[in-house]
């Protein structure tokens, strides 16, 4: 996808400026990312424009975006990454951990801010959370504290549900960094964890089934470019099949899903424009520590709960940051 047809997404999120500012020089941004056009990213991406703008950099006026885009083929991250290289981008910004791998291949020169919800350190993107050497530098919220988080919600739940699913793109290293952490979840609680995985759109529809031919009791999906990209056919499945589920992102919430549990993805993304920002005005990203997300919300959407026949515990609603009605 170009920059004009992702503007056109966000929904206008540059601003017009006059010709004369237009022509101050303009320093290049890319931004990489696993995720294809969908409502998660146009709820996203205008945070790290935000971000940006705090800094002073406003595209259209001192800097210009170029967007490359793998709409869940991470195979092509690569190519894709090594486009903006060549287009020799004054920073990389990383919108997962897909991304960050590929920008990290493509080049040990050009500064890359990403976005991860693995433990950099863990999967090896990165040596030290405080002084990360190189190139690279970013922000974190650590999966393998919320996956466990996501288990103990469903199981206040449905307490008396013997299955829990988890879906996982294979192609995402998070599965193996992060299954473990669910698995002792659901161990502790004397249940089954039946892992599913999908990187088609035929693959969704072929997980469901799965879950519902050994009834599965709930479901967890994980945290990827790729599942987030499809949450409309994510959420449209898990109503078909009346299977609750609790999903990484708001967005699912809002589009009809049960509940969401994750980081507050606006504040991710400011901050990584805010640290693209720091870049452009000669930081070096060693120096800029790796942040780990702080803020998580937990959204319930109560129409949908009703729709299922499931009644929120009222400690669960008492928690809950904001429930949709």
């Amino acid at each position: 996808m170009r920059r004009r047809e992702f503007i056109t997404l966000l929904g206008g999120a540059a601003a017009w400026v006059s010709p004369a500012r237009a022509q101050e020089p303009r320093q290049v941004i890319g931004i990489l990312t696993g995720f294809g056009s969908s409502s998660f990213l146009a709820y996203a991406m205008p945070a790290f424009f935000q971000g940006l703008k705090d800094a002073g950099f406003v595209e259209g006026r001192n800097i210009s975006i170029e967007i490359r885009q793998a709409d869940g083929h991470y195979d092509h991250l690569p190519s894709l990454a090594a486009e903006l290289v060549g287009r020799d981008v004054a920073a990389i910004f990383a919108f997962d951990l897909p991304s960050a791998f590929a920008a990290k291949a493509a080049t040990k020169t050009i500064p890359i801010v990403f976005i991860t919800g693995a433990d950099p350190v863990k999967v090896g993107l990165v040596d030290n959370l405080g002084r990360p050497k190189d190139n690279l530098t970013g922000m974190s919220v650590f999966f393998s504290v919320l996956g466990p988080k996501r288990v103990e919600l469903l199981h206040e739940l449905l307490p008396a549900a013997n299955a829990i699913a988890l879906l996982a793109n294979p192609g995402n290293v998070n599965v193996k960094t992060d299954e473990p952490e669910i698995r002792a979840a659901v161990d502790r609680l004397k249940k089954h964890l039946e892992v599913l995985t999908a990187s088609t759109e035929s693959d969704l529809e072929a997980a469901f089934a799965t879950m519902a031919q050994h009834r599965v009791g709930s479901l967890i999906v994980m945290p990827d470019p790729f599942l987030i990209s499809r949450s409309e056919q994510l959420v449209a499945l898990a109503a078909r099949h009346a299977m609750p589920a609790i999903y990484p992102v708001r967005t699912f919430a809002d589009l009809g899903g049960l509940m969401s549990y994750g980081s507050n993805v606006l504040d991710l993304n400011q901050q990584a424009g805010i640290y693209i920002g720091k870049i452009l005005k000669g930081a070096k990203p060693a120096d800029l520590p790796i942040q780990q997300s702080t803020k998580v919300e937990l959204v319930i959407n109560l129409k949908t709960a009703n729709a299922l026949g499931l009644k929120i515990p009222v400690l669960m609603l008492a928690q809950a940051d904001e429930v949709i009605e």
